[in-house]
């Protein structure tokens, strides 16, 4: 899975730090083969222990993705990577086609 987590909304200020991370837009994509899979979504990141924090021009998509991750839970992220496995499964063996009619 290929995660994006570059847009974030901060807290201009908050206990003394500029630009505190506290939501991540988050997309994800799975490819395999000529098929693809993504999802979309926004996570919550827990400020009330700023003990660790980062200023934001040295924080990383990395660490975001990180605290995404973390902030989901391993159960989250496997249902999401599931679901992704789900579309591309249905893409590659569809139930159902959509065709149009010549007349």
């Amino acid at each position: 899975m290929e995660w994006n987590v570059k847009t974030v909304d901060v807290h201009p200020k908050e206990e003394g730090h500029d630009d505190v991370i506290y939501n991540v837009h988050w997309s994800v994509t799975k490819v395999d083969g000529e098929y693809s899979a993504s999802s979309y979504g926004t996570q919550n990141i827990d400020t009330s222990d700023l003990s660790n924090f980062k200023p934001f021009d040295e924080v990383t998509s990395q660490m975001v993705q990180g605290w995404v991750t973390e902030a989901m839970g391993e159960e989250e992220v496997a249902n999401l990577e599931a679901n992704l496995d789900s579309q591309i499964e249905n893409e590659k063996n569809p139930t159902s086609i959509t065709k149009t009619l010549d007349s």
